[in-house]
């Protein structure tokens, strides 16, 4: 092997190329370089490169067109003999007064017919001399002497051909990888931020995460690792920009795939998700085996698998759901922690009625409505919350996935706004301590919420 071949080898282990497509990077420089120095411009070159023995051969490529009209054929080679010198014919005169609409069109008639360049084509009846069975489109290939060496400028020539290729093959390589990777999740680290956007390092490529695809309670500092879900690949003038996201609810899906066995194996199923990207989400998970506790299985022992992925998520909420495929069921466990008295359906309106005990109504509603707007998303119905107190039943909100309505004179509106804007507590508690908790603050919350009402 010789010193050549080693050299480009080794550049494509250290770069991760393909050899064939460096060798044709090479020959494309040398092409360059022969055209500066003993071709002329837009010749078409072709380079024959052999690595092993270092020898080049260089051939000129023209491609066979039907024969040209007399008149066209007398002004090509007045151009091509006579450059400086261009004769203005009365025709040309004639054309520069008419009608923009007849230009247009006769330019257009044109365009269907390439332009002979004599530099790059040969006419069918030269190159007949040449080559007997010639035939309109075969491209004729004549060798050319090799030159003992090129001259400087060829040769920053060469050099400038071969760090563009290669910088191509890089970026597409890059883009083939993560074109591949598209929305899945991988780890990286922040390396910088600019503005509203930050900059992950994710190895052989820098992802954006930009302002809307962030956490608003994160902090995003240098040489922090974080889990990103990449949402996006697309080619850009620099090379492939890769958008990130952590907001996104597939980031806790794919999270759930990678720290839950029974979810990678699909033992266990998850069927919805609901989530507001730093504050709270739910996961509803069901499983066709009758011997395995789905709940458990995401849990973990002591909640130590859920408290990996609350980690993973900024210290963000998980309340973990069993599906149901009974939907007064469903509509219940999304509750959690609340406990309901009783769910009524509305088939037709694609409602349900949902009535708590007074001392359960700030859990069913959750802080700003969240649980109960999580728990409409999650399950897909519209929830309508009755108070059931001795006083009698009275309706206190009925919310869906995207709006919520509250009933006149009870609770104060709460919107996703407001919801974004509040101070979220992320601690990465167990459901039982949360709600213990919640039991204790539920007197002051709702002396609050009636005080902002008024």
């Amino acid at each position: 092997m010789s010193e050549i071949s080693a050299a480009i080898k080794q550049l494509c282990e250290e770069k991760n190329l393909d050899y064939q497509a460096v060798i044709g990077a090479v020959e494309l420089a040398l092409a360059a370089a022969y055209r500066k120095d003993y071709g002329e411009r837009n010749q078409n070159i072709r380079v024959k490169f052999d690595p092993n023995s270092g020898k080049t051969e260089v051939f000129d490529v023209k491609t066979v067109v039907e024969n040209l009209p007399e008149e066209e054929e007398a002004e090509m080679l007045q151009n091509l003999y006579n450059p400086n010198q261009k004769e203005l014919h009365k025709e040309e005169i004639r054309n520069d007064f008419k009608a923009p609409e007849l230009r247009k069109e006769e330019e257009a008639g044109e365009e269907g017919r390439k332009k002979f360049n004599p530099k790059t084509d040969i006419q069918l009846k030269e190159a007949g001399i040449l080559k007997h069975n010639a035939n309109i489109g075969d491209e004729l290939v004549t060798e050319l002497p090799v030159p003992d060496s090129y001259g400087r400028m060829a040769a920053q020539t060469a050099k400038q051909v071969i760090i563009q290729k290669l910088r191509e093959m890089e970026r597409d390589m890059i883009f083939s990888e993560f074109k591949g990777k598209e929305r899945e999740v991988v780890s990286g680290i922040v390396q910088r931020r600019e503005g509203r956007f930050v900059f992950v390092d994710l190895g052989k490529a820098i992802g954006l995460l930009p302002a809307e695809e962030q956490i608003y309670s994160e902090r995003y500092n240098p040489n922090d690792r974080v889990k990103v879900f990449i949402k996006e690949v697309r080619e850009g003038h620099k090379g492939p920009e890769i958008i990130l996201s952590r907001r996104s609810e597939e980031i806790l899906r794919k999270i759930f795939y990678l720290e839950i066995p029974e979810v990678a194996n699909g033992l266990v199923e998850i069927k919805a998700v609901a989530r507001e990207a730093g504050s709270r989400s739910k996961v509803a998970i069901w499983t066709e085996a009758e011997n395995v506790d789905p709940v458990g299985s995401c849990v973990g022992q002591r909640g130590s698998r859920v408290q990996t992925i609350i980690s993973e998520l900024g210290g963000e909420k998980i309340d973990i759901i069993e599906y149901n495929e009974e939907p007064a069921k469903f509509i219940a466990n999304a509750l959690a922690p609340a406990k309901v008295i009783s769910i009524e359906l509305n088939e037709a309106e694609h409602k349900a009625i949902v009535k708590v005990s007074s001392d359960k109504l700030s859990l069913a509603i959750g802080k700003a409505g969240q649980n109960v707007r999580l728990a409409a998303r999650l399950t897909g119905w519209k929830i309508d919350i009755i108070e059931a107190s001795e006083e009698g039943e009275k309706k206190v909100l009925g919310v869906d996935e995207n709006n919520m309505e509250i009933a006149e004179g009870e609770v104060a509106e709460a919107t996703a706004e407001t919801t974004t804007e509040a101070t979220v507590e992320t601690t990465a508690e167990s459901v039982a301590a949360e709600v213990v908790e919640k039991d204790k603050a539920k007197p002051k919350k709702t002396k609050k919420v009636k005080k902002e009402k008024e």
